[in-house]
């Protein structure tokens, strides 16, 4: 298969895979980028073919304003997506990019298309709101967050320059999600599997079973030993969730 044409400024590629039946879009936590996936595109390639989002502000798009909010967000991400879904897609979201990916599906069904699967990790439901303020704090304030969270290298949060350089759009991403109220009653007709840290400060269990009131599909909870940022050890684990769903979703050959 010839690859479809893409906004490269959205959608990273690390390892094209133009044989794959499927194809996995990652979308990053809050001041997190595209490359935060790159692993993942190297552990499911050439079976799976891997998009990262990269939302703007941050790396090689740093120039660009950060984002306002969710909803115009997925606007754009839905926009970007366009001409990738020639083959099954299936979403998962880390933090606010579950709530991107939420709301991503939704627009594409209601265009008449989506994902198979939503993988959510990390993220209460939609309709579960706490009063959030972090993108209020000053500079310091934000990265005591990060640093409490532990999802951003350590390496950055010594490098004051580059950390100041990226803090702007820290805070727009912070903002986005912590003012993020879904429409009542929002749901998708794909399956969603969320997945948590069962010491997440983030997210309790009923807030993250509380996902199965946004689907008309199937639900299911996988929890791991973790808080906020389990996912980085339980890389493994998190992986063999996401082979199982392949194995389990896999087209035949030349479908």
């Amino acid at each position: 298969m010839s690859p479809p044409p893409t906004d490269d400024l959205w959608c990273r590629r690390f390892h094209p895979a133009p044989d794959a039946s499927r194809r996995l879009v990652c979308f990053p936590h809050a001041g997190g980028s595209a490359s935060f996936y790159f692993p993942v595109s190297a552990e499911l390639s050439p079976d799976v073919d891997v998009l990262a989002v990269q939302y703007p502000g941050r790396q090689d798009r740093r120039k660009e304003k950060g984002v306002d909010s969710i909803e115009e967000l997925a606007e754009s991400v839905t926009r970007a997506l366009g001409g990738w879904d020639d083959r099954p897609l299936t979403f998962f979201g880390h933090s606010m990019g579950a709530v991107v990916a939420f709301e991503v599906a939704r627009r594409m069904e209601q265009a008449g298309s989506g994902p198979v699967q939503i993988f959510a990790s990390g993220r209460r439901a939609p309709s579960r709101n706490r009063d959030e303020r972090v993108h209020r704090r000053d500079d310091d304030g934000i990265v005591a967050e990060l640093r409490a969270l532990s999802g951003t290298d350590a390496k950055l949060l010594g490098d004051e320059e580059l950390l100041r350089m990226i803090l702007p759009a820290i805070r727009s991403d912070y903002r986005a999600v912590e003012t993020y109220r879904s429409a009542d009653g929002a749901t998708v007709q794909c399956p969603i599997t969320v997945l948590v840290g069962d010491d997440d400060p983030r997210t309790t269990l009923d807030e993250a079973r509380a996902w199965s009131d946004h689907t008309t599909g199937g639900f299911d909870l996988r929890v791991f030993p973790g808080g906020h940022f389990y996912l980085s050890s339980r890389a493994a684990d998190v992986m063999a969730v996401l082979a199982e769903h392949f194995a389990l979703t896999a087209v035949p050959h030349g479908a």
